[in-house]
């Protein structure tokens, strides 16, 4: 029975035409639109190659590496923003190189040199303004983000002639961006809400050279780490007409500091529900605070000098990193125990660490094995090896859609 059902139905169309019925065409694309490889940008990344100046384009379901693009410069301290549709990355160089490539059709879609020395940028909550960090001219400058047109030139004076390095540059609610001055002790709130009227608002003696600085995940707080004496900065931006509110202020003091070999990173600040995990400068340890009190509640003894500690997307655990000469070296905390619960050798320079959307990978630069490699976070198993030249930061493009980053 099954059949005869089977070839009456084939004979459908016969008897249609026969009939004189209208037939639904055929539908099959035309071998040209088959052959075309069709992508969406979800499950895409860039991988900055350091020395060479080129990046990769990646695929993390395929855990392959899909294009290498050269011709970006000098990418020694680089980073990676994106387009809210995940199809563009902007890519900020430190020879000044504002680089805004086609995911899709793997290409350099505008490159401009904006400045002389640049280390970080942010994209605007509607995706429509570019925001570049220069040390040198020292200050923040604005660009349109279809065509890499300026639109405002932002000079960090913080007193007549003395123009001041600017580091912590993140996005925030209501159009906004927020930087610190690291020669000059500041904090700045730009509204670029109105293109034609942008605002600028300082706040001044937040303390001595902040170095880095995070946003919250829910883009209420900015906090900016300070190198030159203990303790960090914070400004409500609920609230920012109460100013910034020195925190964590006896943390370490009258300790006796390590040499820090390198800066640690605050972008990487893991926020696990009311905990806060980041790293001690100059300090074997991971630092652990209450996000409700802003009180430090624990230390945790860690490898070497931490530079990124991350949380996977459940918050459950933390990796972290290190300077040298431990650089080989990734731990993983638990968030609840504050105990160290793996430990990994990848090899030489485990410079950056990124996980998938929701965290069932992680990613890892290893610069001086010109690697990098994928892990189970789930049972720390290594999962690939993709040859890469010196590579640094990892970027997914999951990071169109967070804030602060």
């Amino acid at each position: 029975m099954k059949h005869a059902i089977f070839r009456s139905l084939t004979l459908l169309p016969w008897l249609a035409l026969a009939a004189g019925c209208a037939v639904a065409p055929d539908v099959t694309p035309p071998k040209s639109a088959m052959s075309i490889e069709l992508r969406g940008t979800g499950d895409l990344g860039l991988v900055i190659e350091r020395e060479t100046g080129s990046v990769q384009i990646i695929n993390t379901t395929q855990q392959k590496t899909l294009a290498a693009i050269q011709g970006l410069g000098d990418l020694s301290h680089a980073s990676v923003v994106f387009s809210r549709d995940e199809r563009y990355a902007y890519v900020f160089g430190r020879d000044g190189g504002l680089t805004k490539v086609d995911l899709l059709t793997q290409t350099i879609d505008k490159r401009i040199i904006q400045g002389g020395n640049s280390i970080g940028g942010a994209i605007s909550q509607d995706g429509s303004i570019i925001a570049v960090s220069n040390y040198e001219p020292g200050g923040v400058k604005l660009f349109d983000s279809q065509t890499l047109e300026q639109i405002a030139d932002i000079p960090a004076e913080y007193a007549p002639g003395k123009f001041s390095k600017t580091v912590g540059l993140v996005d925030a609610p209501g159009h906004r961006f927020v930087f610190s001055l690291y020669d000059g002790g500041e904090i700045w709130l730009v509204d670029a809400s109105n293109r034609s009227d942008i605002k600028t608002t300082r706040y001044q003696n937040v303390g001595l050279q902040p170095y880095d600085a995070l946003m919250s995940p829910d883009g209420r707080y900015y906090v900016a780490g300070l190198f030159g004496e203990d303790g960090m900065a914070r400004l409500d931006l609920w609230h920012p007409e109460s100013g910034v509110t020195r925190i964590l202020q006896d943390y370490g003091k009258g300790e006796a500091k390590m040499p820090v070999y390198k800066m640690p990173h605050l972008e990487g600040w893991a926020i696990a529900g009311n905990q806060a995990f980041f790293p001690a400068v100059g300090r074997n340890e991971v630092l652990v605070m209450d996000m409700n009190t802003w009180q430090l509640t624990g230390k945790i003894p860690v490898h070497g000098q931490p530079v990124f500690v991350m949380a996977q997307p459940d918050n459950r655990h933390v990796w972290v990193n290190f300077a040298l000469p431990h650089n080989d070296t990734v731990q993983v905390i638990d968030t609840e125990s504050h105990q160290i619960v793996r430990q990994l050798t990848p090899g030489k320079g485990v410079l950056h660490m990124e996980f998938t959307p929701r965290g069932e990978q992680v990613w890892l630069s290893v610069r001086d094995e010109n690697q990098l490699q994928v892990y189970d976070t789930l049972s720390g198993k290594l999962l690939k090896q993709l040859p890469a030249q010196a590579p640094s930061g990892i970027f997914f493009s999951a990071r169109a859609h967070e804030t602060g980053l």
